[in-house]
Parts: C-alpha cells; sequence; structure tokens
C-alpha cells in the first residue's frame, strides 16, 4: 500500500530473490517511460523500494504520482 511520507508516495517491496525485484523494475521502468515519470527507486537484494512526487511541482504528490502509483499497482508481484 502506498503511503503519503516527506512529500512523496512511498511503497515497499519484498520479493523472492534479485532476480524477482529486477523483473518488477523492469516493469516499472516500462511504465515510467509510458507515463514519462519517474520514481526514485532504492534496490537492495530483494528489498525494493519506490518514491513518487513530481519535481517540477516543487517535489510534491500531484496527480501524475497517483497516476503512475495506480498503474505499479497492477504490475503482478
Amino acid at each position: 500500500m502506498w503511503k503519503e511520507k516527506n512529500g512523496s508516495l512511498v511503497r515497499e517491496y519484498t520479493f523472492s530473490d534479485f532476480i524477482a525485484a529486477f523483473a518488477f523494475l523492469k516493469k516499472v521502468a516500462e511504465l515510467s517511460e509510458i507515463h514519462q515519470h519517474h520514481p526514485t527507486i532504492i534496490n537492495t537484494y530483494n528489498y525494493v523500494r519506490l518514491e513518487l512526487n513530481t519535481h517540477d511541482a516543487g517535489g510534491v504528490v500531484t496527480d501524475k504520482d497517483r497516476e503512475l502509483s495506480v498503474d505499479i499497482d497492477k504490475i503482478k508481484v
């Protein structure tokens, strides 16, 4: 579930291994290109943290972030 923290939408994931985490990140990357909106990604082995905010709006959460988060939620993990 996405949580709003410090001006960003944040969600954390834990996968079975590094390959599964990167398979998920590949799908996130493809969606990000479609949306022309890119998250901050933190990845350590099977852990992924995504942070969404709109830099050109002053680093706050906007509809761009909410729309991308909805599409990311559609990725089967």
